[in-house]
């Protein structure tokens, strides 16, 4: 395999668990010592790897560190529930990875400290909302997917701080729990240098009810923004209902952001393109997808989408979307009254 002869080759350690609640301690050690055995014994095989998939290993201090060493042309690497130990740091330097996956591993920080070709990221599940992800040298970083859950006693997170070092074109943010863990903040020097080449904003799972206004802060921080993409749910079968678990968790009932815009009159003369999911005919959506029309000077599509049906959610009410002709030819009205735009409408089924 170091005679290059072979251009791609994978390899994966899959347990077939993946409810973390279900793992062993022990177990993970385990598995991790059984791999690195093996590790040990195979370098040049090793050494010849472009992929590599891992779950649930809990690794000695250095093991990860040594994998990347030897594995020199790796360009992807995902790491799902596997650490050096609870809250422990995982240093990253490598000159050919090019993707990165992070998710559910118990890891205090992250540090990308030298990572030339990295162009993608995921990050998923981090333990810490203090520093949890330090971003040295990733000049070509372009794309990273953040998803995370929040309780009550979790600090909201300021994306120029959390991608400070980065200026991403590709942004997805996801949101595993009832509470908004992103801060909107206003506009300021390190804010502008994240987001100065943000092309693409996908915000996933926001939870139904709340007003959406405080994504608008995204739109005066990206001014090349192109594309906006919103998913709204309400899926019971994924929340906590009792109260007493709910207590017990430190489940958040503070779950909405307040954002007040800097500007009234605020332009942006980017954005052509804005899709939402799970969309509703109710006062929260008309009134979001207005101000967008009012800011957005150029948009020339919104696709407005009903949520999928859940088979899993108890007693679904049916949502309030514009299902007839007339019905979608008076929401029009609603959101454009006193709007001056040549945005096309489109309504799907999805």
């Amino acid at each position: 395999m170091m005679a290059h002869l072979v251009e791609d080759v994978k390899f994966s350690v899959m347990t077939g668990t993946y409810d973390i609640i279900d793992m062993v301690e022990d177990d993970l050690v385990t598995s991790a010592r059984n791999f690195m055995l093996f590790f040990d014994a195979c370098p040049s095989e090793f050494g010849g790897l472009t992929a590599l998939d891992l779950e649930n290993l809990r690794f000695g201090e250095s093991d990860i560190s040594n994998v990347l060493i030897t594995c020199k042309r790796l360009k992807r690497l995902r790491l799902y529930n596997c650490d050096s130990g609870d809250c422990s740091t995982l240093p990253v330097e490598h000159s050919h990875l090019s993707e990165l996956s992070i998710v559910h591993c118990s890891l205090e920080r992250v540090m990308l400290n030298w990572l030339p070709q990295l162009t993608r990221m995921v990050f998923e599940g981090w333990l810490q909302f203090q520093d949890p992800l330090f971003i040295g040298h990733v000049p070509l970083l372009e794309a990273v997917s953040l998803t995370n859950l929040s309780l009550s006693y979790h600090k909201m997170v300021k994306l120029s701080e959390f991608l400070s070092g980065s200026s991403v074109r590709d942004l997805k943010l996801r949101f595993c729990s009832e509470k908004i863990w992103v801060q909107p903040e206003c506009p300021t020097q390190c804010l502008a240098s994240v987001f100065r080449q943000l092309r693409f904003l996908n915000i996933v799972d926001l939870p139904e009810g709340y007003d959406l206004t405080w994504t608008m802060y995204f739109l005066e921080a990206a001014p090349l923004l192109k594309e906006l993409y919103i998913t709204v749910w309400d899926h019971e079968c994924k929340m906590e209902m009792d109260e007493e678990k709910r207590k017990e968790e430190s489940y958040s009932e503070n779950k909405g952001v307040e954002w007040d815009s800097a500007a009234a009159d605020f332009q942006h003369h980017s954005l052509v393109t804005l899709v939402m999911f799970g969309f509703e005919s109710e006062d929260c959506f008309v009134s979001y997808v207005r101000r967008v029309l009012a800011a957005a000077v150029n948009l020339e599509d919104v696709f407005l989408c009903c949520g999928l049906e859940c088979d899993n959610c108890p007693d679904k009410k049916p949502g309030r979307y514009p299902w007839t002709k007339r019905q979608r030819i008076s929401l029009k009205k609603r959101m454009t009254a006193g709007i001056e735009s040549f945005a096309i409408f489109t309504m799907l089924l999805t």
